[in-house]
């Protein structure tokens, strides 16, 4: 991964709240499972076969996409959910994890950080916060093995779709 220079971003820590405490004692996907916003990034974790590597050690910083998020993809959720896509599927979903755990406080405007998938992706402060074109709505939601900070907008890496 490449280096991420620290910065204190006030305002947008300020804007999207602290996050919850209470997430410390569950594990990334236990925490995703308790919140009726990731019923279907739960559900496609599973159909994966990532959800043990999500309940690992890590630590891990995930990029999570509500609900909403997902059905703004319509009929491709249901293709990628398909068996013969978990490829896809999985390729799109690493795409969202950062190995290691990167508070928002860590983060640097156009910083091009390196996802599980392999592909880097770019944070956006000045019209943000943002990865990609998906707005952080949330931030800095520790679990016990690393952070979530939720997205509107599901990413993808270039080709995978």
């Amino acid at each position: 991964m490449k280096p991420i220079k620290t910065a204190i971003i006030s305002a947008m820590v300020l804007a999207l709240g602290t996050g919850s405490s209470l997430a410390m004692n569950k594990d990334i996907v236990d925490t995703a499972a308790g919140n009726a916003d990731f019923e279907t990034l739960v559900a496609a974790v599973q159909a994966a076969g990532l959800v043990d590597t999500l309940k690992g050690e890590g630590p891990f910083t995930v990029f999570a996409p509500t609900d909403d998020a997902f059905a703004a993809l319509g009929s491709t959720v249901d293709e990628l959910l398909k068996p013969e896509n978990k490829d896809k599927l999985t390729a799109v979903l690493t795409y969202h994890v950062i190995p290691g755990k990167v508070m928002s406080s860590d983060l640097t405007d156009d910083a091009m950080v390196a996802t599980v998938q392999g592909s880097d992706v770019t944070i956006d402060l000045d019209n943000g916060p943002m990865v990609n074109d998906a707005n952080v709505t949330t931030a800095d939601i520790e679990t016990s093995n690393g952070v979530i900070h939720v997205i509107d907008k599901v990413i993808v890496p270039e080709g995978v779709l």
